[in-house]
């Protein structure tokens, strides 16, 4: 890309119960497609720069309204986890142009609770970087 940057990027994730694994909130400048492969359903919240939330089930039944795939607008705040009682998920994620750790920020939940998101708030304390740890990747991560 004229930026530097990789054209585009994919990792593939899994998330397990046991040890504990989740991805916590943060924002990306670039769109981010989430890709479910297999296991128990994954929960994604999504924290809307117009104040706005949702969240979204990844997953393989797709007749009960979950979603093999979804697409996250950048600037969008996100997290994932295991839905409550799941064991294990493979997952994906996909950008174009790739990440990079320039792109990438982590929220906090202090941050992100003053933001005012009505209604998540247990969301927050469980999936927001605690306040004292980094929101920044080292630029050696990626890209």
């Amino acid at each position: 890309t004229p930026s530097g940057g990789p054209v585009g990027s994919a990792i593939v994730g899994l998330f397990c119960d046991d040890p504990p694994s989740r991805s916590l909130f943060h924002r990306l400048g670039f769109d981010e497609v989430w890709h479910f492969y297999g296991g128990d359903p994954i929960r994604l919240v999504l924290l809307h720069p117009d104040g706005g939330s949702g969240e979204v089930i990844l997953g393989s039944d797709v007749l009960a309204g979950q979603r093999v795939q979804y697409p996250i607008p950048a600037g969008t705040w996100q997290a994932g986890e295991l839905v409550p009682g799941g064991e294990w998920a493979l997952y994906g994620c996909t950008m174009a142009p790739g990440f990079t750790a320039a792109c990438f920020e982590g929220g906090t939940v202090t941050e992100l609770l003053g933001a005012g998101y009505p209604g998540r708030e247990d969301d927050i304390r469980r999936l927001g970087v605690p306040d004292d740890h980094e929101t920044t990747m080292s630029a050696g991560f990626a890209g």
